[in-house]
């Protein structure tokens, strides 16, 4: 009898960072990666899906790690063009990732769904492991802010996540199921991993996906968390100010008492080693670790001990 997957609840380059660790640890066949597509949008005509891209492009080898998204040596010479002929270009598209969207468009307009063409992608790039978006459904999030009521991507890339926030809400979640495939990798999984990523606007639409918390709910056994922050701070990006604006206490507790119900263990860095009795009275498994992910064998050895909580007893 076949082992089942490893599904790895994702974000964008958080989740990325891991899963090139991951990939070395576990066979990329025997992945399936659930992506965020709160943060995708329409742009200058084209769909734009983010993370999935940036999950995709790791995969693939491609991605310019340093930058943390988009195509390693790509250009931008699209951009610059467009750039002349409207005042929108403060997102920025190279020429090679502007071909993944004019793809995906056509696809789309077309009829074909959004995993589908998430697969199509991620075959013609070579990536072995599979790739699901998180629903089929348009959602988005949205932040209303001192600056207004902004698209995540307005509020991170344009206001580079200046402004206060007063809230976080979605739309497009009344009508939105699971993607097809989720179900059943969650059933069948021998390892739910939830990467470290942004728990408010990465994990978070994820799991508000009708149906997907009782999915998740029902893995809990078999699912470990890793805390995205390190000692009340985030590696990059506005996780701390999303938690405060979500009433979370912005550290690995509050990260871990945010996943009580669909996890049962727990990684967490080093720093926050003070921190693991009072996760563990949670109900979690613990492990402590260096998370900070800087290359592909920290990475791994992060992997690693996610892997080895399930051979832990599980907590009370």
């Amino acid at each position: 009898m076949s082992l089942g997957p490893v599904v790895v609840l994702a974000g964008g380059v958080g989740a990325a960072r891991f899963l090139r660790g991951l990939v070395r640890v576990v066979p990329p066949e025997e992945i399936v990666v659930i992506g965020n597509t709160g943060d995708d949008m329409w742009w200058h005509g084209l769909y734009i899906a983010p993370d999935l891209d940036t999950v995709t492009y790791w995969l693939a080898g491609l991605a310019d790690e340093a930058r943390g998204w988009g195509i390693r040596g790509d250009t931008f010479t699209a951009q610059a063009a467009l750039a002349g002929l409207s005042e929108r270009s403060w997102f920025q598209l190279g020429d090679r990732d502007l071909a993944t969207h004019l793809y995906r468009t056509g696809r789309l307009t077309a009829g074909v769904p959004l995993h589908a063409v998430t697969a199509e992608l991620a075959e013609s790039l070579g990536v072995r492991s599979r790739i699901l978006p998180m629903s089929d459904a348009p959602i988005e999030t949205r932040l209303k802010t001192d600056a207004g009521d902004l698209h995540f991507q307005e509020y991170f890339v344009r206001e580079h996540f200046r402004p206060a926030v007063h809230e976080i809400y979605w739309t497009g979640l009344d009508q939105a199921q699971p993607a097809p495939g989720i179900a059943e990798a969650l059933s069948a999984a021998r390892l739910v991993l939830i990467a470290p990523s942004n728990p408010s606007i990465s994990i978070g639409p994820i799991v508000r996906v009708p149906g997907m918390r009782a999915l998740l709910a029902a893995a809990r056994s078999r699912t470990v968390a890793i805390s995205p922050l390190i000692a009340g701070r985030a590696v990059k990006g506005p996780t701390v100010e999303l938690m405060r604006a979500q009433g979370v206490r912005p550290d690995a507790f509050g990260v871990a008492d945010l996943y009580r119900e669909i996890a049962a263990g727990f990684v967490i860095d080093t720093a926050d080693v003070a921190l693991a009795p009072s996760i563990a009275g949670l109900g979690y498994r613990i492990a402590v670790r260096a998370t900070t992910l800087d290359d592909s064998d920290s990475a791994s050895q992060v992997a690693a001990a996610a892997l080895a909580l399930l051979r832990q007893p599980a907590a009370a």
